[in-house]
């Protein structure tokens, strides 16, 4: 029910002999006529009259619309948005049966648009994905450029990665990938990089998402503000990406860069950057920061942050050891037990992240010193030879070195035979 003074003004609207005119001239002046309790309900039968005059024209109605449009985005209430742009979507957007769908494409776009709006300001952002969605794009009675294409696909991958739906995000995506190249606007670019960026993220893909943030965070298009929280993304997806040269390089290339220091983050990059081990309590501070995705359990059951540190400690312990048995190994790497050091040395090995060799018979692994994984598939295994080359060293060293005592022990003999006679037994 309208209000009095808006239910006055709609009966006069009804002799008017420019019905359409004095349509727009109401919505141009309903902020003096009506209260903020009413305007919803003024607004409602405003439409509702302008739609069901046999006065007001296609063409009209087209102008009455942009108005209600333009009259409820300056209201700036997010639910009134949603409650009134769906009413209008109602009768704007008829079932093809009816022979009228597309008589009001821009509209439709707008109003669509503007319940979105809404729906994101509200946080609901997987109906704000689908009512974005609806908008004709392809649609033969309106122009549709590739810019605004690419400004509908990026909000509807922004709204699902919000809510995780990383599959409907994707397939969004990969639309936006046969179109970006036209758009020169650099803040959609930017968008796009982002998005990319956030699916390699959600799918766990580290390397390539940190490198993608990295190249995001070096950006003037974007504040200071945003650049270290960007970096702030690649360096806590290197870290979570798997131990190995590839993850070796992605830590070197973000421990240089000199606003890495200022990240809460740095403390665990240094660590992981120069091999050394990871304690628990810097473990479960650096958690502390991370989204629930990078949380997530894996297939075994434990987590991928979790793995990544055991990796990276795994890694570290070839730096410290020649070799050790996978009981001591499974100490140290934390709550594992043998077996699972032992398959999780196997996995780096076989993967070509850690060169080593696994003596199973004796429960022993043996690392390579001074190798470097290629981290090609097969690379990290190193034969009997090559591990044993630093016991052989050991081995010439301590003979070196007897053979010495012994030359040194049969010079004092024969220049100070008495000394030797009184002090060493030989």
């Amino acid at each position: 029910m309208a209000s009095p003074k808006v239910s006055e003004a709609l009966a006069q609207i009804q002799s008017s002999p420019d019905q359409p005119a004095a349509f727009e001239s109401l919505l141009d002046n309903l902020n003096s006529i009506s209260t903020p309790e009413d305007i919803a309900n003024d607004l409602r039968t405003i439409f509702n009259a302008a739609f069901n005059s046999s006065a007001v024209g296609i063409v009209a109605q087209r102008a009455v619309l942009d108005k209600y449009v333009g009259v409820l985005r300056g209201i700036n209430n997010a639910d009134l948005w949603v409650e009134l742009g769906m009413h209008a979507l109602a009768t704007v957007e008829p079932s093809s049966s009816t022979g009228q769908a597309g008589t009001f494409p821009d509209q439709a776009a707008a109003l669509r648009e503007l319940v979105a709006d809404g729906q994101e300001a509200n946080e609901d952002h997987d109906e704000a994905a689908l009512t974005l969605a609806g908008i004709p794009l392809d649609s033969s009675q309106r122009r549709v450029t590739a810019e605004d294409r690419v400004r509908v696909w990026v909000r509807i991958v922004r709204n699902y990665l919000e809510v995780d739906n990383t599959t409907a995000a994707e397939t969004y995506l990969n639309k936006l990938k046969n179109v970006i190249y036209q758009v020169t606007d650099p803040t959609l670019n930017l968008h796009f990089r982002l998005s990319q960026a956030r699916i390699r993220d959600a799918k766990r893909e580290f390397l390539s998402a940190s490198q993608a943030y990295h190249e995001i965070s070096l950006s003037p298009a974007i504040s200071e503000e945003e650049r270290l929280h960007t970096l702030s993304m690649a360096v806590k997806c290197a870290i979570l990406a798997p131990a190995g040269p590839l993850r070796s390089r992605a830590l070197g290339r973000l421990f240089k860069d000199e606003r890495s220091p200022h990240l809460d983050e740095f403390g665990m990059l240094e660590r992981m950057f120069f091999d050394r081990l990871l304690a628990p309590s810097e473990v479960d501070k650096f958690a502390r920061g991370l989204a629930p995705h990078q949380l997530a359990l894996t297939a075994d059951g434990s987590t991928v942050l979790a793995r990544a540190v055991v990796e990276h400690n795994l890694l570290a312990v070839s730096r410290l050891y020649l070799n050790v048995d996978f009981a001591s190994l499974a100490s140290v790497l934390g709550s594992l037990d043998p077996a699972k050091a032992e398959d999780t040395t196997a996995r780096m090995i076989e993967q070509g992240r850690l060169v080593g060799r696994i003596d199973q018979i004796e429960g022993v692994v043996y690392f390579e010193a001074g190798e470097e994984a290629s981290g090609e598939k097969g690379s990290g295994r190193a034969d009997g030879a090559s591990v044993g080359r630093e016991m052989r060293r050991w081995d010439a060293n301590v003979q070196a070195l007897a053979e010495e005592v012994e030359n040194v022990t049969n010079a004092l003999q024969r220049e100070f035979p008495d000394f030797v006679a009184a002090n060493l037994v030989v």
